[in-house]
């Protein structure tokens, strides 16, 4: 490898949720598929997700996302999602700031109106809807991964907040979804720094006490996340708006509600009865941005009650830039990045 080599990045956000995405300087990946390059960036080439997400690069706050090339024809572009927490095959957030970096790129015009087009993740092919109003991209709606409720009302005891009841949905990982009322939050900012010691203790204890299967996908690991619901506020017909929180890692709530956080309340909503297909549900941040998730059908898959739906929000783009990656600097380690950055980088 060169001393000094560059990865070009388009720095994005939606709902205050940063998403690195990198859109050169990384060679192509082995693999038959976008899931198949992600395993192989995963297993034998993880420095990639170190470097851009770890001083002094990036910081744990943020994600990742690298176009790649894709593997399905009816897809404009690939993406590979990385997180501190490893490598979600899918991220509503990542998907909406995706998109409109992929428009921005030029890599699909924009055209006035709305315009549709597919990306491929890890979890398959996506369907983009994009509104662009005088050359902005105004809005990106993309589809949330099928979900449902694999354990409702449990009850565990956690230290320091004693019993706590929740449910478990899986919307693109398994999400524990914990009323805030409960634990005495309001869920406003000044609360940011305790929601996210409450939300690691209730998923130590859960981890702890069981693990979680897919119905088709089997074990795809531990319990990572948790979602805090506020109360649910009906605003017009079919419209319903909630505060929310959602804990992604070890001391970290995210900015923004996230879209598989949106995606796991939905399915919760339909479970009990308290939301229909066409519904709407606005979840609202600590810093009061928000995602609309969209309840589209539900199907009946085994003993499962699968929600399909939509999510909508609004990404923007902070930076564009090209960053020099010195292997000789003491701060960087390039002992894995020979896997995808080659001495053929000019």
């Amino acid at each position: 490898m060169k001393p000094e080599l560059t990865i070009q990045l388009m720095d994005t956000h939606a709902g205050g949720d940063v998403s690195r995405i990198v859109t050169g300087g990384i060679d192509a990946l082995p693999g038959d598929t976008v899931r198949a390059q992600m395993e192989y960036l995963r297993d034998d080439a993880d420095g990639l997700r170190q470097l851009l997400l770890e001083e002094p690069y990036g910081i744990p706050e943020m994600s990742v996302d690298l176009l790649v090339p894709p593997t399905d024809p009816q897809a404009a572009a690939g993406y590979i999602i990385m997180e501190v927490m490893g490598y979600p095959i899918y991220s509503g957030s990542n998907t909406i700031c995706t998109a409109t970096a992929v428009l921005e790129a030029g890599i699909v015009p924009k055209q006035e109106g709305h315009q549709r087009f597919m990306l491929e993740s890890p979890a398959g092919l996506v369907q983009i809807e994009a509104t662009v109003h005088n050359g902005v991209v105004e809005a990106v709606t993309c589809e949330g991964l099928p979900s449902y409720i694999h354990t409702h009302n449990a009850t565990i005891d956690v230290p320091s907040w004693g019993r706590v009841t929740y449910s478990v949905a899986y919307s693109g990982g398994f999400y524990a979804l914990v009323d805030a009322t409960s634990l005495g939050f309001d869920l406003t900012l000044d609360e940011e720094r305790r929601l996210g010691g409450a939300a690691k203790a209730i998923v130590e204890a859960i981890q702890a006490e069981r693990g979680f299967s897919h119905y088709t996908l089997g074990d795809v690991g531990p319990l990572p996340f948790l979602h805090f619901m506020g109360p649910v506020r009906h605003v017009a017909e079919g419209y319903y708006r909630s505060r929310s929180a959602t804990y992604v890692h070890p001391g970290v709530i995210c900015r923004s509600t996230t879209g598989t956080g949106t995606s796991a309340r939905l399915a919760l909503m339909s479970y009990e009865g308290k939301i229909k297909p066409g519904d709407k549900l606005e979840t609202v941040s600590l810093r009061e941005t928000g995602f609309i998730g969209e309840l589209t059908s539900m199907a009946k898959e085994g003993e499962y009650q699968v929600v399909n739906n939509n999510i909508t929000g609004k990404a923007y783009v902070l930076a564009r830039s090209e960053i020099v990656v010195n292997c000789d600097d003491p701060l960087v380690d390039c002992g894995s990045l020979h896997h995808v950055l080659s001495d053929s980088h000019d």
